[in-house]
C-alpha cells in the first residue's frame, strides 16, 4: 500500500511538471494588454484573431484620451499602447520622464491639402489665401505639408513646432489663414485651399489619399503612428511576434479596407524615425 502511495505521488508531481513546462512553452497563452483610442480597435481586432491561433491572448484596453495609455504603460497596467505618432510619443516621454519605446511602426493618418477650386497645388495662383489648424501641432504639421508641397519654405532646423512666423520662404505671397481644426473643412468655399487633419476630413466625408490635392505619404516620418513598450521589454519574444503579425500584407489590406484608403500601412524600420 505504501509502496503504490508513493508511486501516485511521484506520477502527480511528474504530471503537475509537464504541464507547467507546456504552459510555459514559446510564451504560449500569455496574456497582452493593449491600450488603444476606439478608433484603433477595428485593426487590432484583427491581429487579436490571427494571435489567438499562434497562443497570444490580447485583451484590448480602451482609453478615452491621449494622456492615459502611456501612463497606463509606464505603471505596468497595460503591456503595449498603440495610438499614437512618433513626434507626440517623443515629446510626452521627454515632458514626463517615462522610461518608454517604439516596437514597431504601424501606418500614418495623411494630412491633406484640400480645394474645391484647384485641381493640384501648382494652379494655386498668387496672393491666395490658405486655411491651416490652428493648434500648434497641427500648425507645424501644416507647414512642413506646405514646404512639402513646394509653396512655401521652412528653416532648416525646424522641428514641427510653431506658428506662421517661422516661415522663411513665401514665393507666391499666400496668406495663410489659421482656423479651428474642426472648421478647416468648412472654409473651403472661401478659401483657395484648406489644410485638414485626417479624422477631421474623414468626418467630412473626404477621402484623403483620393479627394486631397496633395496629402502626406509614409515620407513625414514625425507622423507615423508606432506600438510601444516599457524599455526594458522591447526584446520581449512575444511582443516580436505581435509586430510579426500586425505587418503581415493582410492587416495592411484590412487597414486600407476598414478605413476606405484614409490611413496608409506604413511599417518602416525603427531608424527611420528616429529609434
Amino acid at each position: 500500500m505504501r509502496k503504490l502511495l508513493t508511486l501516485l505521488s511521484l506520477i502527480a508531481i511528474i504530471g503537475s511538471h509537464l504541464a507547467g513546462c507546456g504552459k510555459g512553452e514559446g510564451a504560449e497563452n500569455e496574456v497582452v494588454k493593449v491600450g488603444l483610442n476606439g478608433s484603433g480597435v477595428p485593426i487590432w481586432e484583427k491581429i487579436k484573431e490571427k494571435a489567438a491561433k499562434e497562443g497570444i491572448e490580447i485583451e484590448l484596453v480602451e482609453f478615452a484620451d491621449y494622456v492615459r495609455p502611456n501612463l497606463a504603460l509606464a505603471d505596468g497596467d497595460i503591456d503595449l499602447n498603440a495610438f499614437q505618432t512618433v513626434s507626440y510619443f517623443d515629446t510626452f516621454i521627454k515632458e514626463h520622464d517615462l522610461d518608454l519605446a517604439p516596437i514597431a511602426t504601424t501606418m500614418i493618418a495623411p494630412m491633406g491639402i484640400y480645394s474645391e477650386k484647384y485641381k493640384d497645388v501648382s494652379e494655386i495662383p498668387d496672393g491666395s489665401t490658405i486655411a491651416l489648424p490652428k493648434e500648434a501641432t497641427n500648425m507645424g504639421r501644416a507647414l512642413l505639408l506646405l514646404e512639402k508641397a513646394g509653396l512655401i519654405g521652412l528653416p532648416e532646423d525646424f522641428d514641427g513646432n510653431g506658428s506662421i512666423d517661422k516661415v522663411e520662404e513665401n514665393p507666391k505671397n499666400l496668406k495663410l489663414e489659421p482656423v479651428v481644426a474642426a472648421q478647416t473643412p468648412r472654409v473651403l468655399p472661401d478659401v483657395a485651399a484648406s489644410i485638414i487633419n485626417n479624422g477631421v476630413a474623414v468626418e467630412a466625408g473626404f477621402v484623403p489619399v483620393k479627394d486631397a490635392i496633395f496629402v502626406e505619404d509614409d515620407t513625414a516620418k514625425p507622423y507615423i503612428n508606432i506600438i510601444a513598450a516599457r524599455a526594458d521589454e522591447t526584446d520581449k519574444e512575444v511582443y516580436k511576434k505581435i509586430v510579426e503579425i500586425y505587418q503581415q500584407e493582410d492587416v495592411a489590406n484590412h487597414i486600407r479596407e476598414v478605413y476606405n484608403d484614409s490611413l496608409i500601412p506604413t511599417f518602416v524600420p525603427l531608424d527611420e524615425i528616429g529609434w
